[in-house]
């Protein structure tokens, strides 16, 4: 059974996620947060394994509640909610450890879908996102404030050719099914590599592969 906590600041969404999330086989929710703070104290209580955030909330903002929540526990996944599909939100989302977007006005489906992949373990990375991601790099927007710390550059020396072109693929937005289709090898293929890759790049999902991919040059925008 799947832990889900919710934190929006719209007391009419948090209730008609609640009824979607308890209408889902498998999963129950186990709390609900009006702001930023309030899902940081909740996550550390409840210890949910995902969280449902919005990015615009009074007193603590997603992102930030996202960054501390994530830094205190790893093991807790976080979906981010947002309203525009290209949210100037993304980038700083995916450093701070958020595992995907959604739509607020996506069909309930959607929904159910994200949940499933995060709790899969999976990144809910769509190629916009991804694009966005790439923006966002070229910008320079790794030097922000709050940026995450530096990768592990060196564990790149430690990567198979082939693990390279999986990274390389990854960070241009392809799933795993099109990345086995592009270099002609099977699913539990792409599955081992792209265990490996996280393993040996220190991190948690698909979206800080394509963080550390950009970050450490192994391929550009463009």
């Amino acid at each position: 059974m799947s832990r889900i906590l919710i934190a929006d600041d719209q007391a009419l969404l948090r209730a008609s996620l609640r009824a979607l999330v308890n209408g889902y086989d498998g999963c129950v929710v186990v709390g609900e947060a009006a702001n930023g703070a309030q899902a940081v104290e909740l996550a550390a209580a409840l210890r949910p394994d995902l969280v449902l955030m919005d990015v615009r909330m009074p007193v603590l903002d997603g992102i930030e509640a996202t960054r501390r929540i994530t830094a205190a526990d790893p093991a807790v996944r976080v979906l981010i909610l947002t309203t525009f599909d290209l949210d100037e939100y993304v980038y700083e989302g995916l450093l701070a450890g958020a595992s995907g977007f959604l739509l607020k006005d996506s069909p309930p489906a959607d929904l159910v879908k994200a949940v499933e992949v995060i709790r899969g373990g999976e990144a809910l990375l769509t190629p916009a996102a991804t694009r966005r991601l790439i923006t966002e790099f070229v910008k320079g927007r790794k030097a922000r404030t709050h940026a995450a710390p530096p990768p592990n550059t060196g564990a790149l020396d430690h990567l198979t050719a082939r693990e390279r072109e999986v990274l390389t693929l990854v960070a241009r937005g392809l799933s795993n099914t099109e990345i086995g289709a592009e270099l002609f090898v099977s699913m539990s293929t792409v599955k081992t590599h792209m265990s490996a890759l996280l393993a040996k790049l220190g991190a948690r999902d698909r979206a800080q592969l394509v963080i550390r991919a950009y970050e450490a040059g192994v391929v550009r925008a463009g």
